[in-house]
C-alpha cells in the first residue's frame, strides 16, 4: 500500500532537514521529475542524494526509476566537472516485494517504520536515525526545518560572500607597475634597442647562464619584455586574471602563485630550450590561470560554466597558438600553467582547505621543482 501523502511529505522534510543541516548538503534544481528532492555535496561519502517519494511497486518500474536516475546523474556530472558520482537513492515508499538490487556507483534504500536500516548508509551517517526530528509533526515540522534551513543557507551565503564579494587589488597593480617601470628602464638603457643580446645583458632567461650560477634570472626574466605589444598584451592579461586570484585567494597567496608559476615557468624553459633567451609575464600568468583552474574547480557549481566554457578553452587555445607560432615559449607556458596549479593545491582554498590535500600538494609541488632543478643542473 502506498504511503499517505502527508507521512510522505513529513519524511521528505525529516530528511532534507538532516542532511542540509548536519551533513552539508546543497539542493540542487531538476527539472521534469515530481516528488523527489536532489541534494549534492562533492565532499561528502556520497556525492548525489536523492529523496523519491514515488510509490515503486514492481521491478519494471524500480529499472526505470534508476534509469532516470542515472539520467540526471550525467547531467550533474557535467555541470560539476566530476569524472565519478556516486548517488544514495533513498526510496520512501516501495512494495515489499521490491528487490533493491545494488547497481553501479547507486546505492538504493528503503526507510522501514520511518528508520533508515541499512548497516552501509548508517555506517557513513551514524547519527540520521536520532537527528530526524522524528518527534515533530504537521507545523512545528516544517516551522523548525523551514528556520533551521533559513539559518544554514544564511551562514553558506555569508561565507561564499566573503570569498566572492570584491576586494580591494593591491598586489596585480604593484605587479603592473614593476613590469612596466623595468620596460621603461630597460627600453631608455638599451637606447631603444630590445634586441637579445640586451634583453640577455638586463637579466633574461638563458639556459647556460642560469647553469653557471646566475640563478637570478629565473626571476628577473619575468619582468622583462621584449617590446611594447609584448608588454601591453601581458600587462593586460595580468590585469584581468590577476584581480580575480587576489580576489578569491588574497594577496599573500596570490604573490606565493605568481612567483611560484614563474620559477617553475623559467625552470620549464632552461630544461626544454637549451641555447634560447626567454622574458616575460607569461608564464606566471598561465601560472595564474592554473589557480583559478583549481578554484574554479573547488567552487564549481558556482563557477562550472565559466571554467568549462571560458578559462579552459582559453588556455587551450593560448597553448595551441604557442605551438604554431615562432617566438613564443610554449615550454614557460606549459610550466606556468602546472606549476599554479600545484602551488595552488599546496596553499588551499579559502573555505575548502582540505589538510591531507593541502600536504600532497606541497609534495607533488616541491617533487616537481626538485625534478626541473635536476634537469636544468646536474642532467
Amino acid at each position: 500500500m502506498a504511503m499517505s501523502m502527508e507521512k510522505r511529505d513529513e519524511m521528505i522534510m525529516r530528511l532534507v532537514h538532516y542532511f542540509i543541516t548536519e551533513e552539508n548538503y546543497s539542493p540542487i534544481v531538476v527539472n521534469g521529475v515530481r516528488d523527489e528532492i536532489w541534494l549534492q555535496n562533492q565532499d561528502g561519502p556520497y556525492k548525489i542524494i536523492r529523496i523519491n517519494g514515488n510509490y515503486i511497486h514492481n521491478k519494471e518500474q524500480y529499472d526505470y526509476d534508476i534509469l532516470k536516475l542515472n539520467s540526471v546523474m550525467r547531467q550533474v556530472r557535467r555541470k560539476t566537472l566530476s569524472w565519478s558520482m556516486n548517488a544514495l537513492n533513498i526510496l520512501l515508499d516501495v512494495n515489499e516485494d521490491v528487490s533493491l538490487e545494488a547497481r553501479k556507483n547507486i546505492a538504493s534504500v528503503a526507510l522501514k517504520n520511518g528508520l533508515i536500516k541499512s548497516k552501509s548508509i548508517v555506517d557513513y551517517f551514524p547519527d540520521i536515525n536520532h537527528k530526524m526530528l522524528l518527534n515533530e509533526k504537521g507545523l512545528d515540522l516544517m516551522i523548525d526545518v523551514t528556520n533551521d534551513i533559513n539559518r544554514k543557507t544564511a551562514r553558506d551565503n555569508r561565507v561564499y560572500e566573503s570569498i566572492f564579494r570584491p576586494k580591494k587589488i593591491v598586489m596585480t597593480h604593484l605587479l603592473i607597475a614593476i613590469n612596466v617601470l623595468v620596460f621603461f628602464v630597460v627600453f631608455i638603457l638599451s637606447r631603444a634597442d630590445l634586441n637579445v643580446l640586451n634583453l640577455l645583458r638586463y637579466g633574461g632567461i638563458y639556459a647556460p647562464l642560469v647553469k653557471n650560477g646566475e640563478i637570478w634570472r629565473l626571476i628577473t626574466g619575468g619582468f622583462l619584455h621584449g617590446g611594447i605589444f609584448h608588454l601591453l598584451f601581458n600587462m593586460y592579461s595580468l590585469y584581468v586574471i590577476g584581480t580575480q586570484i587576489e580576489n578569491f585567494a588574497g594577496k599573500w597567496k596570490f604573490l606565493a602563485i605568481y612567483f611560484g608559476s614563474m620559477l617553475s615557468a623559467s625552470l620549464m624553459s632552461c630544461a626544454i630550450h637549451t641555447n634560447t633567451v626567454s622574458v616575460g609575464a607569461s608564464g606566471a600568468i598561465f601560472g595564474l590561470l592554473g589557480a583559478l583552474v583549481y578554484f574554479g574547480y573547488h567552487y564549481r557549481l558556482y563557477l562550472g560554466s565559466v571554467l568549462r566554457n571560458q578559462i579552459i578553452p582559453l588556455i587551450l587555445l593560448n597553448l595551441l597558438l604557442g605551438f604554431m607560432m615562432s617566438g613564443i615559449d610554449n615550454a614557460a607556458h606549459l610550466g606556468g600553467l602546472i606549476g599554479g596549479l600545484l602551488i595552488s593545491m599546496a596553499l588551499g582554498v579559502q573555505k575548502r582547505e582540505d589538510f591531507k590535500n593541502r600536504l600532497n600538494g606541497i609534495i607533488t609541488f616541491s617533487l616537481y621543482i626538485l625534478f626541473l632543478v635536476y634537469i636544468v643542473f646536474f642532467r
